[in-house]
């Protein structure tokens, strides 16, 4: 790796990588534990996320419980803290990161951790560099702006059709998952909203049946979520607050088969994320 440089305040440098979210300080030797039973009151991104608990009470200082997990489930642990630390800017555009200074930030292996950024490779977050590690890819406001109109010419259509099949209460179970965008909104959480936010549109794709639509437009989403050159978060509460307004009202333009209301939600929910 080539000599870390200053990075922002508060975050390691480049070289070092930042450790996502709920991550030890390196060398600490702790593994990433399994989500307890209040992990289902926080967002789903949260939940998902490496959880790194305080010794249980009777065990000597710095040997806290290890749990017994699989590999598939330590990559995926992995995969979704690397993922909340790129939706919070907190792995900065175009610096590069080795998979073993972040795989000593989880106390893991670095099999796990690369196995990971493939995946983000692969979503287009990040790109492979050859014995140097995996670099932050810089995004462009053109590049949203195309996502966004991808995503309209897949989606508007299907929401339609569905907003003349299916009846009324067939919509029921999609309101808490609407909720749940409102309330990732109004606590600031960037990481909670980007998963809430893609459950919602999966589940409302989901009524067409079609599972490589959904698919595709899973991808198309998460791509449009990645954050801005610069590594800061693009957006603030107040956008992410908007947008979950548009997710109940366009719910309930669904469950009253308005399709005029239907067809003008979902655009100017698409042009609110690229803006």
């Amino acid at each position: 790796m080539e000599k870390a440089a200053r990075g922002a305040p508060g975050l390691p440098a480049p070289g070092a990588a930042p450790a996502p979210p709920g991550l030890p300080p390196a060398g600490t030797g702790q593994v990433p534990a399994q989500p307890g039973p209040e992990a289902g009151r926080a967002p789903a991104a949260r939940a998902a996320a490496p959880a790194f608990r305080p010794p249980a009470p009777g065990l000597p200082a710095g040997e806290p419980p290890r749990p017994v997990v699989t590999r598939s489930s330590v990559r995926g642990q992995v995969l979704a803290g690397l993922r909340i630390a790129l939706v919070e800017g907190e792995l900065l555009a175009g610096e590069v990161y080795s998979a073993p200074a972040l795989a000593e930030r989880f106390g893991v292996s670095a099999t796990p951790v690369r196995e990971a950024m493939q995946q983000l490779a692969a979503e287009g977050a990040v790109e492979v560099m050859p014995n140097r590690g995996f670099r932050v890819l810089r995004r462009s406001p053109r590049e949203l702006t195309e996502l966004a109109e991808v995503r309209a010419l897949i989606e508007v259509p299907v929401m339609l059709d569905l907003a003349r099949t299916v009846p009324p209460e067939g919509w029921s179970a999609l309101r808490p998952k609407a909720e749940a965008t409102v309330r990732a909104a109004a606590e600031g959480d960037f990481a909670g909203y980007a998963e809430c936010d893609r459950a919602f549109h999966r589940a409302v794709l989901a009524l067409s049946g079609n599972q490589q639509l959904v698919q595709v437009a899973e991808d198309l989403h998460r791509r449009s979520q990645w954050p801005l050159a610069g590594g800061s978060t693009p957006r603030g509460r107040a956008d992410l607050l908007a947008d979950a307004a548009e997710h109940t009202a366009l719910l309930d333009a669904l469950v009253a088969r308005d399709l005029s209301v239907v067809q003008s939600l979902v655009r100017e929910h698409f042009a609110g994320a690229r803006d």
